[in-house]
């Protein structure tokens, strides 16, 4: 079954490099020692197949989070458990509880023969908060988790007096945390400031702008050139997008679940501003159809933004090429059949081809599993881009999760399905952290993201005039937006 946790991962950078090791296969790293009490497969607390972790109670998987004297926790768990908890139990919660074990496991050390290896298992507690804070710094955003922080930290300096090597170390994990959430604070202010209003679906605009007025071919008539520009905005977007506000989808699907992270709206405003980018492109592409006034120049503008899309194809900017066939298949577009009867099609063809629904998607799966491939054997930037269509990989995350249940008929939580899911997430933030190789061309970005974009009624009035009503329902849906502009004015 596809649930079965992969043997390797595809290498990613930054943060995730260091959390994630170099696999996601859910197997205890020998070097790293064995956690007493659970952490073998006949303990009943946590159950192993093949060296791997399949299930657990929650609280054995907590207690499997937290170093001891000969243990630390494979880096791959780490990341696992740390974005699964979250369904379970907020994030300050979960500290909280690491807190208590911490403290135990401190007790039990200062009372007994092993007094001496208390500055190492402090030294292993810092670094398990350093590799937390690193890839998940929203989550001590929060006035608890940050109190829960700082509390673990003053006990595990306690026995610090000597050198001070871990009051250092903690000094230098909670400026970079700090640091870390005032970037992202002043980065969603600004987003907030640069969002872009609603399309407005009051007064129509005008749709049949002065031949003046600029179009996108005034601005780039290269389509190589536009769809770099548009995986740059690709890349810039969905960099916003961090691993815990993907596990939010399941936070929030999860029915059963009565427990919230904190912030939920807030953690979802990346998703919903990601989703928003996706829609404004589609109708924008409309817009730039539809407003033509002349018969050639629609047919010359749907032929650029088929071979745009094919360009996006190729780069590995599947989202953008998604948009771009959506926008061409909207009603008011499809519909005008004289200027698609001149249009040369075979390429459409080929890319409706690989975007068709048909067996889940299969085409766009194979040519995505092709751009995977191609990213983890790059030499170059440009081979490492791989953007998928983000709405089905939401969707594959919900599958995901409705299909498999969080807990076994043994109470235990189903680990094995997170290990799947924190596979799928990693992968994706893989993709996002690559760094875009086109040049940017702030005239062409500026055009692509402040363009006046059509209403849907809008767009329909364009359409009626560029090419009148053929059937009884259109002949129905142009008298009633006739009304509507007479009654409105």
């Amino acid at each position: 079954m596809f649930l079965e946790p992969q043997e390797t991962m595809p290498q990613t950078s930054v943060v995730f490099s260091s959390i994630l090791g170099p696999s996601c296969s859910g197997q205890v790293q020998p070097s790293m020692g064995e956690r007493g009490g659970g952490a073998s497969s006949g303990s009943g607390d946590l159950i192993f197949q093949d060296g791997r972790l399949i299930s657990g109670s929650l609280e054995a998987l907590m207690e499997h989070l937290v170093p001891t004297v000969d243990y630390y926790p494979d880096r791959t768990y780490i990341f696992t458990f740390l974005l699964s908890s979250r369904v379970f139990m907020p994030p300050h919660d979960l500290l909280a509880r690491v807190g208590q074990i911490c403290l135990e496991q401190r007790q039990q050390l200062e009372a007994g023969p092993e007094k001496a290896k208390l500055k190492s298992f402090s030294a292993k507690i810092v670094q398990l908060l350093k590799e937390w804070t690193e890839a998940f710094p929203y989550d001590f955003q929060d006035e608890k988790a940050m109190a829960e922080l700082k509390a673990i930290a003053h006990r595990v300096t306690q026995c610090d007096e000597e050198n001070g090597t871990v009051k250092k170390a903690i000094t230098q994990m909670i400026q970079s945390l700090l640091l870390s959430l005032a970037t992202r604070s002043q980065l969603q202010e600004l987003r907030e400031k640069l969002r872009p209003p609603a399309v407005d679906k009051g007064p129509v605009l005008k749709a049949k702008p002065p031949a003046a007025q600029k179009d996108i071919l005034g601005v780039c008539c290269d389509p190589l050139v536009l769809a770099q520009q548009l995986t740059h905005i690709e890349l810039e977007r969905v960099s916003s997008i961090h691993p815990e506000d993907l596990m939010q989808i399941i936070s929030h699907m999860d029915s059963l679940d009565n427990h919230r992270c904190r912030g939920d709206m807030t953690k979802t405003y990346s998703l919903e501003a990601y989703d928003n980018w996706f829609n404004c492109l589609s109708m924008l592409v409309a817009t730039e159809v539809c407003r033509v006034v002349k018969k050639k120049h629609r047919t010359r503008m749907l032929e650029f933004f088929i071979d745009v899309a094919r360009e996006c194809f190729n780069i590995g900017n599947f989202n953008s090429m998604m948009a771009i066939i959506s926008g061409m298949n909207l009603s008011p577009v499809a519909r005008l059949k004289k200027t698609w009867s001149k249009v040369k099609t075979a390429k459409f063809d080929v890319l409706e081809h690989h975007m068709d629904p048909s067996s889940n998607f299969c085409n766009y799966r194979t040519a995505l599993q092709g751009a995977t491939q191609r990213s983890q054997m790059a030499n170059s930037s440009r081979e490492k881009i791989v953007i998928p269509v983000f709405n089905l990989f939401v969707k594959d995350i919900y599958f995901l999760h409705k299909i498999h249940t969080n807990h076994l008929p043994n109470g235990h939580i189903n680990f094995k399905k997170f290990w799947e899911i924190s596979r799928q997430i990693h992968e994706f933030m893989t993709w996002t952290q690559v760094e875009c190789p086109f040049e940017k061309d702030k005239k062409i970005q500026s055009y692509l993201l402040t363009a006046p974009i059509y209403s849907e009624e809008a767009l329909f009035i364009a359409s009626f005039e560029s090419e009148g009503p053929e059937n009884h329902m259109e002949k129905d849906s142009w008298k009633a937006l006739r009304t509507t502009l007479l009654n409105r004015a």
